[in-house]
């Protein structure tokens, strides 16, 4: 009886959740986008619009813990907090990926869908915060690379979306690397894990787990793109080396961080 209750409750706040988030998204493009269109100073419209979208998924993050509905637990956190820009790549399990690392970083760009531009709960909040779309490879990589200057680190999930099955991975795009060889910024590899697993592609939001699910945040060290592309080396053959040496790190190491399991 008592674990029936205990999942009606999460099933329940589950639903909240995802509703105050929907709502708030449109509140947003209907209020706060039209506010920020006119501001007069762009770098600190792009800087009070950044701080407050962290601190929303902060406090969404924050409040799914509190209900029981997720557990965090994230090592290396400091890292994400430097004032330094990093291109944040990490493998992409859950929809609450992107969440979740919004509320851990609080200068952050994200690299998004094009499709999400037009999402009537998300088109406010990713044009006021001037995120970056994947949908013109050119594009992307000018866009991404001026963010970084402007001392946003930068949030891409090389699969292009949700992993698609346990121990798997998409292949990375290079638009990452690219990036990283024309800003000459870092590489922040982050690993992310869910058990049991919610929101992956294979499920609805509805698909609530037996037991509240645990997401792990491992933020490991970061590389310099300098270590991986000889001098000389050709931009397309330097970009198809990076990409390639931190897509097998990545993998090697959710295997050895226990995430993905030899022989499944």
């Amino acid at each position: 009886m008592l674990a029936r209750l205990d999942y009606g409750w999460r099933f329940f706040a589950t639903a909240l959740s995802f509703t105050l988030f929907g709502i708030c998204g449109l509140l947003f493009s209907a209020f706060a986008f039209p506010l920020a269109l006119i501001w007069p100073h762009r770098a600190s419209r792009h800087r009070v619009v950044t701080i407050l979208i962290h601190w929303f998924f902060r406090a969404l993050v924050d409040a799914m813990q509190r209900t029981g509905v997720m557990e965090l637990d994230v090592a290396g956190a400091s890292a994400l907090r430097s004032r330094t820009p990093v291109i944040v790549v990490a493998n992409h399990p859950t929809y609450l990926d992107v969440v979740v690392l919004l509320s851990l970083i609080p200068s952050a760009c994200c690299v998004v869908k094009s499709a999400h531009w037009n999402n009537p709960c998300l088109w406010g909040i990713v044009r006021a915060a001037e995120y970056v779309s994947n949908a013109d490879p050119v594009g992307f990589v000018e866009d991404s690379v001026r963010q970084l200057a402007s001392g946003y680190s930068l949030i891409i999930f090389p699969e292009g979306s949700r992993s698609p099955a346990p121990n798997r991975l998409h292949a990375f795009s290079r638009g990452f690397a690219h990036t990283a060889l024309e800003a000459g910024v870092p590489i922040q590899p982050v690993l992310i894990n869910c058990d049991p697993p919610a929101f992956t592609k294979q499920m609805r939001w509805y698909n609530v787990p037996e037991r509240p699910f645990r997401m792990t945040v491992n933020v490991l060290a970061p590389i310099g793109v300098e270590q991986l592309a000889s001098g000389g080396m050709p931009l397309a053959l330097a970009a198809r080396n990076v990409t390639r040496t931190i897509e097998a790190q990545i993998t090697q190491y959710l295997f050895d961080y226990g995430f993905f399991k030899t022989g499944n």
